[in-house]
Parts: structure tokens; C-alpha cells; sequence
């Protein structure tokens, strides 16, 4: 079943647009830049949930990266393309990234050069990645943050598609990086009611919580008029 589904999806539910599109999608380089920009715009002009926001996911994606290189090297499942003739679509380098969306796309079928050219395939360092922003940005930003599932999922399926990833390697990376999200921002949020709550009693009184970020309600008249007492 998982061998099947890779075959249809990386051979023949193709096209030359999605070629581009799935090789774009995929291209973490292209959109670095973007991501970092929106990043230093929160920290810099956001408010106390943005902020919370950019630094929990930050050091999720930091600790999910060490985590997803010892399973690889622990599971160390072969890629499609390292057991396998697969499709792949490969961008030329362009400077800046961006301008190789301009120039012609390299299809061809992995050979024996391939096998020793990528990691491990389980889990999936974009599943992983694209899955904890998915669930960090739902938690703090609810409906809105919601529509990144939609980004996410479609990025599992170009790693699909670009013969990078079993069907199976995508599914079961989406759950296991789910649960990582969810523990990692849970001790974030003890650490936070810990820390603030002894070394920060006012701005724990604004903000008892990361997600929510305020607690307008929570706080008694004197810290409304400026005294340093709140009430819980």
C-alpha cells in the first residue's frame, strides 16, 4: 500500500506546474528569508502573544531538529529514491534562491548516485518543522492559525511527490511531531508560570499564560492603578 501510493503520487498524478509548484513548496531556502522577516517583525513590533509566539515555536524547531537527526540515524529507513527508480524534480541554483523559480526545471529518475546523497528517511525534518508551526499557530492564533494546516499538509505531500519520503514517513511524522509540539510548548508554559510568577509578578499578572497573553480580568484594582498586588 505505501509503495503503490508513492508510485501514483511521484509518477503519475504529475504535471509541469505542479513539478514547479511542489519543487518551490519544498524549497526551504526560497522562503527562509520570508520566514526570518516575519519573525524579527514580531519580536520587534508585536505584542506580548507575538513574541511568545516566535520565541516558544523558535526553540521547539531547535530542540525538534536534534531529537529528528537521532531517530533518523537510530531508525535509518532508506528514502524511495536510495531503494528505487523515483521521479525527482530538481530546481537549478539561481542567486538569489528565488530566481531559480525562473529558469528550467531538472526532472529525472534517482540512480545508484543517489543512494548516498541524502539522511534517513523517518522522520521528516519538513513534516516535522511545518507540523510544530501548524500546532503552535492554531493553539495561539485559533481560526487563523488553523489555515496553516492546509500549508503543512501541502508540504508532506511534495516530499512525496519530489520522491524525497514514503507516504507512511509523512503520516507518522505528522503524529509524532503533533505530540513533540504539544509536550515542548506544555513545559514551556510550566516554565513560564514558574519563572515569571517569582522573578516578574507584574507582567505575570498581565500574563498568566503564553497563549492566551492576557488577563485583564485576573488583575486586582491596585495593579490596574499602577501598585505592584494582583489577585490570581
Amino acid at each position: 500500500m505505501d509503495q503503490t501510493l508513492f508510485h501514483l503520487i511521484n509518477e503519475q498524478w504529475t504535471s509541469p506546474a505542479l513539478d514547479l509548484f511542489m519543487a518551490v513548496l519544498s524549497d526551504s531556502e526560497i522562503w527562509k528569508p520570508l520566514l526570518i522577516a516575519i519573525g524579527l517583525g514580531a519580536l520587534f513590533f508585536g505584542g506580548f502573544k507575538a513574541r511568545a509566539f516566535v520565541i516558544c515555536l523558535a526553540l521547539s524547531l531547535l530542540i525538534a531538529e536534534l531529537f529528528t537527526g537521532v531517530l533518523k540515524s537510530a531508525i535509518d529507513r532508506h528514502r524511495p529514491k536510495q531503494v528505487e527508480s523515483a521521479r525527482m524534480v530538481e530546481l537549478q541554483k539561481g542567486r538569489p534562491k528565488f530566481m531559480s523559480l525562473f529558469k528550467k526545471r531538472n526532472i529525472r529518475f534517482s540512480d545508484q548516485t543517489d543512494r548516498n546523497r541524502s539522511g534517513p528517511s523517518f522522520p521528516s525534518g519538513h513534516m516535522t518543522n511545518n507540523t510544530i508551526i501548524a500546532v503552535y499557530c492554531t493553539l495561539f492564533y485559533r481560526r487563523r492559525g488553523c489555515l496553516y494546516w492546509i500549508i503543512a499538509a501541502a508540504i508532506g505531500y511534495s516530499r512525496i511527490y519530489l520522491g524525497a519520503h514514503w507516504p507512511s514517513d509523512i503520516i507518522a511524522t505528522l503524529f509524532l511531531a503533533a505530540g513533540e509540539a504539544l509536550l515542548m510548548l506544555g513545559l514551556f508554559e510550566l516554565i513560564w508560570r514558574t519563572v515569571a510568577r517569582k522573578w516578574a509578578p507584574n507582567l505575570y499578572a498581565r500574563h498568566p499564560n503564553l497563549i492566551v497573553g492576557h488577563a485583564s480580568s485576573l488583575l486586582s484594582p491596585n495593579l490596574q492603578a499602577g501598585g505592584s498586588r494582583y489577585s490570581r
